[in-house]
């Protein structure tokens, strides 16, 4: 049994070379597309929001939401579901999931000088030289930010990560196919009794952790023969509950033997341990150029476990929307640019599934009509009860998740 990973620049013919590797082998192919796929049937998030762990740039609501951990816990499962198959290749960023332990894994990188890189982009899109230029960038900047959060290294193509660096600008793509089927027949990457025993102990400490983000936690996980090591980075107040907790999720999943917990490092830091709440509202947007008010509303929202992020102005809030969806809009009426109304009129037509709050300290009985016809969830006046602020919240959050349940509205 061999697997074959590839890890790969954007345009450095990458497609090519692997589906000529499955023709010549009659490989399974497992890629970044399926193991998205799998993670969304287990974890119950939609493929778009898993796929956003590959990006470089962080949601800002991750804090609060832990999508992201989520979003790994998951990946990783899929992967270890499907890495004990015979004759197995593994492509895209899921690659960099294997562990080192597992070695009957050739790991490739394909690279390419940025010339044909350029080249093939422009090609493919039918785009200008600079537009690849920056298309290129802007994706291998996902590279580096992946491998950096898995290996703790800048470069995404350092061969210490690596059986081979393969320049495909150098070779042609038939040439490249053999050489990696060579490779693939060496003793050194086929599988042994250790290695498979590797690969049992990943796919039983994904599991567990599959099952602990599931229940709203994020811990360290290691296993080895059936024990598990569960190690916790952040400081806790109440150590022994927690840990009481971690061990009966993780005892409840099969194939466990015995739990231990630990501290890590971070544990000593001045960061707090937070379940997770998946009920709680946690994609809540504050928009409102009154920057002490709305930050300290910020604060006892975060008080009351809702998490919020903050925009000063409509045009800030409407771009951070293009990039990072909220579920909950809390939003001011009277602001310098785009005023309130404006920014509701533009939500509701691009993102029609967040819902709107208003809080205004200056809006007419005309303006309240407006706001209700256009399709605000409520419409409240400052100073307001933050009691009160809270429940529309959590009324508006409970709309949402409902719609969901329903499967309406869009993912």
């Amino acid at each position: 049994m061999t697997v074959v990973s590839f890890f790969s620049g954007t345009f450095c013919n990458e497609e090519q070379i692997v589906s000529g590797l499955q023709r010549e082998t009659q490989m399974n192919v497992f890629s970044d597309t399926d193991a998205l796929a799998e993670a969304s049937k287990s974890s119950g998030l939609p493929a778009g929001k898993i796929e956003r762990a590959f990006s470089a740039k962080a949601s800002i609501f991750n804090r609060f939401t832990h999508e992201r951990e989520r979003s790994l816990a998951h990946l990783r499962l899929a992967l270890a579901e499907r890495l004990s198959e015979d004759d197995l290749v593994v492509q895209g960023f899921i690659s960099h999931l294997i562990p080192g332990e597992v070695n009957h894994v050739l790991r490739i990188c394909l690279i390419a000088d940025m010339p044909s890189r350029i080249e093939r982009a422009a090609r493919k899109h039918g785009m200008a030289e600079g537009e690849a230029v920056k298309l290129i960038h802007r994706q291998d900047e996902d590279r580096a930010a992946w491998v950096l959060e898995l290996r703790d290294a800048r470069d995404p193509w350092d061969s210490r990560f690596y059986d081979m660096l393969i320049p495909t600008e150098k070779k042609e793509t038939a040439d490249i196919v053999k050489l990696i089927q060579e490779n693939m027949s060496k003793d050194v990457v086929k599988s042994t009794e250790r290695s498979k025993k590797a690969v049992d102990d990943f796919l039983l400490s994904a599991r567990v952790e599959a099952a602990l983000v599931q229940g709203g936690h994020n811990v360290g996980v290691k296993a080895k023969n059936g024990a598990v090591s569960l190690t916790i980075n952040k400081h806790v107040l109440m150590l022994a509950r927690l840990e009481e907790e971690l061990k009966q999720i993780a005892k409840g999943v099969q194939g466990v033997q015995n739990v231990e917990t630990k501290v890590g490092p971070g544990f000593y830091q001045a960061d707090i341990y937070r379940k997770y709440d998946f009920e709680t509202p946690s994609k809540v947007l504050l928009v409102d150029d009154e920057r002490e008010f709305v930050q300290t509303l910020s604060e006892r929202l975060l008080m009351r476990d809702m998490g919020s992020a903050v925009a000063y102005d409509g045009e800030s809030a409407l771009d951070l929307i293009q990039e990072d969806e909220p579920e909950v809009m809390i939003l001011d009426l009277r602001m310098p640019g785009i005023d309130g109304i404006e920014v509701l009129r533009r939500v509701k037509q691009t993102n029609p599934d967040i819902e709107v709050i208003i809080l205004t300290g200056h809006g007419s009985e005309a303006d309240r009509t407006t706001c209700l016809d256009l399709g605000a969830f409520a419409y409240l006046q400052k100073p307001v009860d933050i009691d009160r602020l809270s429940e529309t919240i959590r009324q508006a959050n409970e709309k949402i998740h409902g719609r969901k349940a329903r499967g309406e509205g869009s993912e």
